[in-house]
């Protein structure tokens, strides 16, 4: 659950839906057994609601194909919905400690700078991440990267205060800095405020109150185009996130 809320997002974001989520569902049956529109309420204050729907498909996977149990190699948690590389290797990892790296954007800055001091493309970078793995204990590994890469390697690095900075290649040999576009793993995200991702969310929170008229929401996002805001709402049904009824609009699986 912390895995795919935290894709894209921010820890102190992710924590308090974090405990809500996980006292309303503390197992994937729990999950599962809930209607959509449940889990989009609980989804409250994070963004990316597909990512909500994927979970609740994901925990009636486990519940129909798994037996309920979340499994736990990284070839089966792939199968499920919402789960691509990096959620599957850190749950194999953190849950279960088996030996996978986990590679997102602060990994990749701490290999590019710290170990290569070279830019790296994704195979490199998955390489070079596996062939670091200690013997054992690998889950506190990965977690020590993650945070090496999060407090310190940062984009506007630390290295006054990194407590690898005398075994970093780039601080080293110098050079221009090989961090960024390296190891393929993420994307610039689009400036959220006035996206069609802000106007979502705002939707989305209306219909969290209940089902509302399509008057009503127009006229509340009178700051909406109306062309525009009739592609978001078509891509909100399509995505499967609401639904309409009539001349009105509510929470998908209500």
């Amino acid at each position: 659950m912390s895995e795919v809320m935290l894709q894209q997002t921010q820890t102190s974001r992710v924590i308090a839906p974090w405990r809500r989520f996980l006292e309303a569902c503390p197992t994937p049956t729990a999950c599962a057994d809930q209607p959509l529109s449940s889990i989009l309420q609980l989804w409250e204050g994070l963004g990316y609601h597909r990512r909500a729907k994927a979970l609740h498909e994901a925990a009636r996977v486990i519940v129909r194909d798994f037996d309920g149990q979340v499994p736990r190699d990284a070839v089966a948690l792939r199968r499920l919905p919402g789960v691509g590389e990096y959620t599957a290797n850190a749950v194999a990892s953190f849950a279960f400690d088996l030996p996978l790296a986990v590679l997102d954007t602060n990994v990749g800055r701490v290999l590019a700078r710290a170990v290569a001091n070279r830019q790296l493309g994704g195979r490199d970078a998955r390489i070079m991440a596996q062939e670091l793995l200690p013997n054992s204990d690998v889950s506190s590994f990965n977690q020590s990267m993650l945070d090496l890469g999060a407090q310190f390697c940062r984009s506007a690095p630390l290295c006054g205060a990194c407590p690898v900075a005398t075994v970093c290649r780039w601080q080293r040999e110098g050079g221009d800095d090989p961090a960024p576009k390296s190891a393929g793993v993420s994307r610039p995200q689009s400036l959220f405020a006035g996206s069609n991702r802000q106007v979502r969310g705002r939707v989305l929170a209306m219909l969290r109150t209940g089902t509302t008229s399509n008057a009503k929401l127009e006229k509340t996002l009178a700051d909406v185009d109306g062309s525009r805001l009739a592609v978001i709402l078509a891509g909100l049904i399509d995505d499967g996130l609401i639904e309409r009824r009539g001349r009105s609009l509510r929470l998908a699986g209500g």
